[in-house]
């Protein structure tokens, strides 16, 4: 019995054994036949070239100034044997001097470990005009690795900053979200180029080579292409770019010229920051400078900058007063220079008041007693609900990241947000465009372009992508009485700039006529004690208004809108009339402005058949 079990255990152990050998000699052949290839084929990502990005007129905004990296090959650090490491260091300095042993020492030791069999990086750029005399006496060295490396070059430096944007190294969160960056090594940071960076990087190339046990390569055996080369033409044009930035100097707010369509033809947030410094890595006291700047040069007011609207608000406002069913065009009020209510005045900017006023005359003249009594008429409600209708405090849809919304007060927000009860003095404020409304500049812009065509376009600077047209569709937005209207709103805007009383007129000197409404936004608050104000040339500076001027132009042939806002810059028309008026001549120097043709172009003319 017991040699029966002994010779039963041995046939089921030379059973199980044939299994096995079967199952690894032939069933697992394919696993072990896949294994053996990884391990002797490797893949080699090539980096595409970064799309460049012109202008309008397609001259460059951003380039590839064509450069080299250098890597070095792994395992030349033994635990704290660095011996091989620096030699190879100081053999790279006796042929490129200025390169720094620290810092190369530094970064490959990062990436250096016994699991990495890939070069390793240590000098991210040098030149071309460098690097060429050299190139064959490194390429001959085993341990050193010469390869293609473009850095991102911006020939306007600090102009257009704030649009353009600009590449960096990128981070591990970032790296995270794109495995590609891991390769590519920078990153779009900011404006277009972050907006966009997805095409402009493009598509990795891949590399497939058969490489034996000590990592040498013996052949190729598959290469892909890289998808790159992916320009970007942008709707701006850098003659009238420069122009702007030189007309700005020395203050700080913003400019912006589209046309009414939406397409961005130059803007500026000021003051601005050169571009360069960012893609080699900006030194931690550059950046406290910019990050501590009282004038913020690092934030883009254009979307970031969120900003009382003053008296521009009142085209949107005076829209809503005269098709409310409450009041009409014909409604007039006797303006006194303010208004009572409760136990606190509500005062006009014109002491004296403006004696009587009707809708024209209450935006030509920019009355604030019109508005306030309008306010309590139509009410918070009916108010808050047709400006957000319009476009206010949501997105104006601009290809630029990060952009803010703004506030457009209500008795609901003021509820969910301070859990406190709306006050009419609050819907005296915002009718005025102060109090807790906010906007940004280009939402300004956006509100002008529909008062000139009652369209609400999409601003836009990228004007194709690749062979593709960049044209956003506008919104339809007013409803049809408010666009049987709009041409009484529009006419008081041209009497800002054009007639007695219009309250840039004094400053407007344009070629041709415009239409706008200037704004004296207040940043402090005023006393009731104080009978007569300060001039706001006579403020401290932070305490002055700041000074907005919107408009479109020409004023019967709507083509292009010139928004400006001048932090603490006082009156509206007094601080930004000249620079308004210099970018619409700006604007017919350089062909922009299209002007109706005489009569006798236009004329039929009788063919003889």
């Amino acid at each position: 019995m017991k040699i029966k079990i002994l010779i039963t255990l041995f046939i089921i152990i030379w059973i199980g054994l044939i299994v096995r050998v079967f199952h690894l000699a032939v069933q697992s052949n394919d696993y072990y036949e896949s294994l053996s290839e990884n391990n002797s084929i490797k893949s080699e990502l090539t980096a595409p070239v970064r799309g460049e990005i012109l202008d309008r007129n397609n001259e460059p905004v951003a380039i590839n100034e064509l450069g080299f990296k250098i890597a070095f090959a792994p395992h030349l650090t033994k635990g704290k044997d660095r011996t091989l490491l620096d030699k190879e260091i100081a053999y790279l300095r006796t042929m490129i001097p200025t390169l720094d042993a620290d810092k190369i020492a530094k970064t490959y030791i990062q990436e250096d470990s016994y699991y990495n069999h890939s070069f390793i990086d240590v000098v991210d750029f040098i030149s071309h005009e460098t690097i060429i005399p050299l190139y064959s006496i490194l390429n001959l060295r085993g341990t050193v690795k010469i390869s293609p490396s473009p850095k991102r070059l911006y020939p306007y430096g600090l102009v257009g900053a704030h649009l353009i944007g600009y590449v960096a190294k990128a981070n591990q969160k970032e790296i995270d979200a794109d495995s590609s960056l891991k390769l590519l090594g920078h990153v779009g940071k900011n404006g277009i180029e972050k907006y966009y960076n997805g095409y402009l990087q493009g598509v990795a190339g891949e590399r497939r080579i058969k490489v034996n046990a000590h990592n040498v390569e013996i052949e190729e055996i598959g290469r892909s292409a890289t998808q790159e080369n992916h320009n970007l033409v942008l709707n701006l044009d850098m003659r009238l770019q420069n122009f702007i930035t030189q007309a700005f100097e020395k203050r700080v707010g913003t400019i912006i010229v589209m046309d009414i369509h939406g397409a961005i033809y130059a803007a500026g947030s000021y003051p601005e920051y050169d571009l360069n410094t960012f893609v080699s890595g900006i030194s931690p006291e550059e950046w406290n400078a910019l990050m501590t700047s009282v004038d913020s040069p690092f934030t883009n007011k254009m979307i970031n900058g969120l900003y009382p609207p003053g008296s521009t608000i009142k085209n949107n406002m005076g829209l809503l007063y005269i098709t409310s069913g409450v009041w009409n065009e014909n409604t007039t009020i006797m303006s006194t220079g303010s208004m009572r209510l409760g136990n606190r005045t509500f005062r006009d900017w014109k002491k004296n008041g403006h004696g009587a006023t009707n809708i024209t005359k209450a935006i030509v003249e920019s009355c604030d007693d019109y508005f306030y009594q309008g306010s309590l008429q139509v009410g918070i409600d009916r108010m808050s609900n047709g400006i957000f209708r319009m476009g206010l405090g949501k997105k104006t849809g601009i290809d630029l990241p990060n952009e803010f919304i703004g506030t457009v007060p209500s008795r609901a927000w003021k509820r969910e947000k301070f859990h406190k009860p709306w006050f009419q003095g609050e819907t005296l404020n915002t009718s005025i465009g102060q109090g807790d409304l906010l906007v940004t500049p280009m939402q300004i812009a956006q509100q002008t372009a529909l008062m000139a065509t009652g369209l609400l376009p999409v601003p836009h600077i990228a004007k194709m992508i690749g062979n593709t047209p960049n044209t956003p569709v506008p919104l339809d937005v007013l409803t049809p009485q408010e666009k049987a209207k709009l041409p009484i709103i529009q006419n008081a805007m041209r009497g800002v700039c054009n007639e007695p009383g219009g309250t840039a007129r004094a400053y407007v000197s344009t070629r041709f006529p415009i239409a706008g409404k200037t704004g004296t936004a207040q940043t402090t608050g005023i006393s009731q004690t104080v009978k007569n104000r300060l001039n706001e040339k006579d403020m401290e500076y932070l305490k002055r208004s700041h000074a907005w001027f919107t408009t479109y132009g020409p004023a019967d042939n709507p083509q292009f809108i010139v928004t400006v806002m001048v932090e603490h810059g006082g009156h509206g028309g007094e601080a930004t009339g000249g620079i308004v008026s210099s970018i619409y001549n700006k604007l017919d120097e350089l062909g922009y402005i299209k002007k109706p043709k005489p009569a006798s172009d236009t004329a039929s003319v009788q063919v003889t058949p």
